[in-house]
């Protein structure tokens, strides 16, 4: 994937999460993003932390002291690692952590 491609695929899909946490009560979740960095601060304390990283054309997500590293596969985000879908791994941490069921 070229750079321009990765560039609007990595934008859309951190537009996508941060709008799918526009409506949640704040004090729930605070919700930052600041130079292309999204920050979810939980009302538990948990920080999440997702961002690019167009060098190796991935995003990065960390959370609860494990970091994922999610590569475009089929319209979707894949931890090369595990396996897992960024969409379904960061819906299933706020749930754990707050009990809180977001549809991402």
């Amino acid at each position: 994937m070229d750079e321009s491609t990765f560039d609007h695929e990595a934008h859309e899909e951190m537009i996508a999460l941060e709008d799918a946490f526009a409506e949640v009560d704040p004090d729930q979740i605070e919700v930052e993003v600041s130079d292309g960095v999204l920050r979810l601060d939980l009302r538990d304390g948990t920080k999440i932390v997702i961002n690019s990283h167009r060098a190796a054309r991935q995003i990065w997500m960390a959370a609860v002291s494990t970091a994922w590293h999610f590569d475009p596969t089929g319209g979707k985000w894949v931890a090369s690692k595990t396996g897992e879908e960024l969409r379904p791994t960061l819906a299933r941490i706020v749930r754990e952590r707050i009990g809180l069921a977001i549809t991402l």
